[in-house]
């Protein structure tokens, strides 16, 4: 897959979680920081649950998760 196929709320995704786990929280934990119910963490975290989400909920993340919100956008390095 190359750069113009990556799903871009797939990999949002993936570092949503990513960057949760290295910051050790729940997904309770971050909905609650975030303003959002556990229910939308999780189903934008698991694979084949609908992801959506606004710049301004991706910024309360990024707060949230204490980074760059650049970093969300982050691609594997096998996909750049």
């Amino acid at each position: 897959m190359n750069k113009y196929e990556v799903s871009i709320y797939e990999q949002i995704a993936k570092n949503i979680k990513k960057y949760r786990n290295i910051a050790g929280i729940s997904q309770a934990e971050l909905a609650e920081r975030v303003g959002v119910s556990h229910e939308f963490i999780r189903r934008n975290e698991s694979k084949k649950g609908r992801k959506s989400f606004s710049v301004d909920t991706l910024w309360k993340v990024s707060l949230a998760l204490n980074v760059n919100p650049g970093l969300l956008f982050e691609m594997e390095k096998d996909q750049k």
